[in-house]
């Protein structure tokens, strides 16, 4: 995360010759999670989530975005209508804790407030894309309390606790009163992981693998009877990544400051 944050200030530095506005706001919406319990509803909202975002636009249409987002993603296979999976019984939930650097781009020209004495569209759809750095923990229930599922290493790996993801979606915003704005937007992130849920591969085999902990046993196959967890059969869906995504509204204020135009 470090590292996004200096590329922004890098970035920031440059020389620019036309109106630079600096943009300060917050965020409040829903996560959603889209993997080996969900691989089929992109749409599916589960918690809460908020964010922060400090942004520069450089002029109508482009503007970088150092953005925090942080909110809850769960599943669970006993509300799947997969015969499978509510046989596979697996669960999880997570908080998720993204830093991310942005490029965004307005599909109208639109800035906040006054531009050189002339009129500026109120409202624009804009696209986004970037980089992020995020931290995850799946967690479930055992015994009523929560286990790391990471320590448990149910399916014989050792993941870590944070990884890369690309953030990309869509909003729109709209300049309601000089200076502030209110905006609504989607987005998804494909993550360099497919651990964010715990699940991944195959059945651990544990005549040829020793288990990881004394739960490991007991966590990688909860299948209810009769048993389907068979060393060495799917457990994953296999693909290679799993998704997440942020949805909701916010409420920016621009700081404008003035310069000369270049001809």
């Amino acid at each position: 995360m470090r590292r996004l944050s200096i590329i922004f200030i890098l970035l920031l530095n440059n020389s620019l010759v036309s109106a630079q506005t600096w943009e300060f706001g917050g965020f409040l919406g829903g996560t959603g999670y889209m993997g080996d319990i969900n691989p089929v509803k992109p749409y599916k909202l589960t918690d809460p989530a908020f964010g922060v975002q400090v942004k520069r636009n450089f002029d109508e249409y482009w503007s970088a975005k150092l953005n925090f987002m942080q909110g809850n993603v769960h599943a669970s296979d006993a509300s799947s209508s997969n015969a499978f999976q509510v046989a596979r019984n697996l669960d999880f939930n997570s908080q998720v804790s993204e830093l991310s650097m942005q490029i965004e781009m307005n599909l109208f020209k639109y800035m906040a407030g006054a531009y050189f004495g002339y009129a500026i569209r109120k409202f624009s759809p804009y696209l986004f894309t970037g980089i992020a750095s995020f931290s995850y923990n799946p967690l479930t229930k055992y015994n009523g309390e929560d286990v790391e599922l990471r320590l448990v290493q149910t399916e014989n790996f050792a993941y870590k606790k944070s990884a890369i993801s690309v953030p990309y979606g869509a909003g729109i915003k709209y300049n309601f009163s000089g200076h502030w704005t209110l905006l609504a937007e989607i987005g998804y992130r494909t993550a360099f992981t497919d651990y964010l849920d715990d699940i991944s591969g195959r059945y651990i085999d544990f005549s040829v693998e020793a288990p990881a902990s004394p739960l490991t046993r007991d966590l990688a196959d909860r299948s209810i009877a009769p048993k389907i967890g068979t060393p060495g059969t799917q457990r994953g869906d296999f693909r290679p990544r799993d998704t997440y995504m942020f949805a909701g509204v916010g409420l920016t204020y621009t700081f404008i400051s003035f310069k000369c135009p270049t001809f």
